[in-house]
């Protein structure tokens, strides 16, 4: 087996966190206060003999329903575009919306870095940079991250070529004005 349950009840004993090891599931339940997420829970589980690694958020949404449900969805995926690890998940049978970071070891033991970077990552990208931004878009139907994105294309394109924004403003004068 290349990793144990073991070896993670460690890795969390040295960061001082509560948990709750299931063996017989070969899982290890857990969670973590948070700023946008409420009951932030986290199931830690090794799959294949311990050759692979899931680190999931589950319960963050239900949304079988929902009348944003298809904006909801676009916004998932372009949250998964733009970062890495993290993976959107939806149980079709009650709407149940989940977030994981799997990890492949195969062979290898998992390290204390390499724990550490996927739990914390996992909880980073849920709750700073995924969360407010659906909670936006369950409570609108708009995307928020669209203005950023647009934001940062702009940003680019200045750096890129400073004289951008003033031939872009005149063209918009310009398609003003012969309208």
């Amino acid at each position: 087996m290349a990793t144990t349950l073991t070896q993670i009840a460690n890795y969390l004993d040295q960061r001082q966190w509560r948990y709750h090891l299931e063996s017989e599931n070969n899982r290890i339940i857990t969670g973590v206060k948070a700023d946008y997420t409420e009951d932030f829970l986290i199931i830690i589980s090794l799959r294949e003999n311990g050759e692979y690694l899931e680190v999931t958020a589950p319960q963050l949404f239900k949304v079988k329903d929902h009348v944003y449900k298809g904006v909801l969805f676009q916004t998932l995926l372009a949250i998964s575009w733009q970062v890495k690890m993290l993976r959107w998940e939806y149980d079709p049978t009650d709407g149940e919306i989940r977030a994981s970071i799997g990890l492949p070891l195969e062979d290898a033991p998992l390290t204390q870095k390499q724990f550490n970077r996927v739990l914390s990552g996992l909880i980073d990208l849920v709750d700073r940079v995924s969360m407010p931004r659906l909670k936006a878009v369950l409570a609108t139907g708009e995307d928020p991250g669209e203005k950023e994105l647009g934001e940062q294309l702009l940003s680019a394109m200045e750096e890129a070529i400073p004289e951008v924004l003033d031939w872009l403003t005149q063209a918009l004068q310009a398609r003003q004005v012969s309208q």
